[in-house]
């Protein structure tokens, strides 16, 4: 009986840290839409994987296919290599003319060009969620 609470006690705290390390994206609604983990897998609001961010800065879709890069310099490139975008340090992200289409703040709200909320994510990589929200929408 001892044996049967430990490993339930052990099953409930390795739930509880993978479930921990997820952090929720909420829409411009303020509706969660979603997940990214701190792994880089990325789930959609029905807790299904869409995606995932590699180490390397590699984007793979559900099916694992590459689908695009960020690069050490916040280079953002499609699946075929080219420049689509670039983060930048301050938190603006630019598109592949230079423009800036929106910035994502160090608080982990996503602000569009004319500066209205499109979002919000916290405990990741800013450059995660430059790509998620800007580049590679997986909501």
């Amino acid at each position: 009986m001892k044996a049967l609470r430990i490993l339930f006690l052990a099953v409930v705290l390795l739930v509880s840290a993978a479930t921990a390390t997820a952090q929720a994206v909420y829409n411009s609604n303020g509706s969660r839409c979603g997940t990214i983990e701190s792994g880089g897998t990325i789930r959609n609001a029905s807790g299904a994987s869409v995606g995932k961010f590699d180490n390397d800065g590699t984007i793979r879709n559900s099916s694992g296919s590459s689908i695009g890069k960020i690069d050490r310099d916040g280079t953002i490139r499609n699946s075929s290599g080219s420049s689509i975008g670039k983060f930048e340090n301050d938190g603006t992200v630019r598109n592949s003319s230079g423009s800036s289409i929106g910035k994502v703040e160090s608080d982990g709200t996503v602000r569009n060009s004319s500066g209205s909320s499109i979002g919000r994510v916290q405990g990741v990589p800013r450059e995660w969620v430059a790509a998620y929200f800007f580049f590679f929408p997986f909501y």
